[in-house]
């Protein structure tokens, strides 16, 4: 692990009453201004492993380090980190002026100070025209906005984000990913969220971390999760991938070939150097990296298609092998021609060109 990151978890461990593991042995560098996201499905331990970056719950093995300070001890207001909560947590009370200056006023912040900084913050989230708003006058983004501001005007060294884009509508809760990315740029400052929106993590994100169980199945950035999965976890659950058992029949120079029944497969020899005739592994490739084609060929294989779905661009084909198995396949609606109809049979290869992996059980 690099010496120089920022936050540190060092094989931390949370385990619940009834013996309920949150974490199971966590190591993860958070390096600085990088914005991270830990993504997975419920229960897998991502919000547990914010909290504990937080100071919310405390490991129960393992440590905390802070830009090489163990902060494993340190209460939530000790540390130099802020949260932006699922709903926001702003007071009601108070406008949004006081909301953004609540944490500066807690840190005896002189008044005249304060009045300047809190302008910022708002300036730099596009509401400088709502400085005297009440928060029950706001819309769900502008609530949003507000609590950002009031997590960045304390200048933390780290920002945690606790699925703060999940209480928005579909077109605001695009526009505010990219308003995040904007604000994390330009504060160079290092932000981590949580989510289960794999869109959302994979649009934003400079590197992801998919969690499953307690635990880390990959670190790394969104192409290369997309790309190179590394375990059948990770390819099941980002994005659209078909899992083939293929049969490994031989080399030809950098390539290695598989057989999926009748479906011929390729992929980089690097991929796996140790395979041996006979050997079967998961197989994974993406929908867009097969081609449904209306007549037979030397590397196609025939399936039947037992639906169509409308994807805008694209049309989804699910289909079925001689076999048994299932396919999915995505296909340009420009490039259907002929069209097909459920309970056509058509004939799939891969394209020429596309990857697919290995991956781990």
């Amino acid at each position: 692990m690099p010496q120089d990151a920022l936050l540190r978890l060092e094989a931390v461990s949370k385990c619940f009453p009834g013996g309920v593991v949150g974490l199971d042995s966590v190591d993860l560098d958070i390096e600085h201004g990088e914005f991270l996201s830990l993504l997975g499905p419920s229960g897998c331990g991502k919000t547990t492993n914010l909290r504990v970056m937080a100071g919310f719950e405390t490991p129960t093995t393992g440590r905390v380090v802070l830009a090489g300070r163990d902060i494993t001890s340190l209460r939530p207001f000790d540390r130099p980190v802020n949260t932006v909560f699922q709903d926001y947590a702003l007071f009601p009370h108070m406008n949004v002026a006081e909301n953004v200056g609540f944490g500066l006023s807690l840190r005896r912040v002189p008044a005249a100070e304060q009045k300047k900084q809190v302008a910022a913050a708002l300036d730099m989230v596009g509401l400088g025209d709502k400085i005297r708003a009440r928060v029950a006058e706001l819309s769900g983004g502008q609530r949003q906005r507000v609590a950002l501001a009031r997590a960045i005007v304390c200048k933390p060294r780290i920002l945690l984000l606790d699925e703060p884009l999940s209480a928005l509508d579909a077109h605001l809760r695009e526009y505010m990913q990219m308003e995040l990315k904007r604000l994390q740029s330009s504060l160079g400052m290092t932000f981590v969220m949580v989510t289960h929106d794999q869109t959302e993590a994979l649009s934003i994100s400079d590197r992801i971390v998919v969690m499953n169980k307690g635990r880390i199945e990959q670190i790394a950035s969104p192409a290369a999760l997309y790309d190179r999965p590394a375990t059948r976890f990770v390819a099941g659950f980002i994005g659209t991938m078909n899992l083939l058992d293929a049969r490994f029949v031989g080399r030809d120079g950098a390539l290695l070939r598989y057989l999926s029944g009748d479906l011929p497969l390729e992929l980089s020899a690097d991929a796996n150097a140790l395979a041996t005739d006979g050997q079967m592994h998961t197989i994974g490739i993406r929908p867009e990296d097969l081609v449904a084609n209306p007549q037979a060929g030397a590397a196609t294989a025939p399936a039947k298609i037992n639906s169509i779905v409308f994807h805008g661009r694209a049309l989804r084909m699910h289909a079925s092998t001689a076999g048994g198995a299932a396919l999915v396949i995505d296909a340009p609606r420009q490039a259907m021609q002929p069209a097909f109809d459920v309970g056509d049979i058509v004939h799939v290869s891969q394209r020429p060109g596309a990857s697919c992996v290995i991956l781990a059980a």
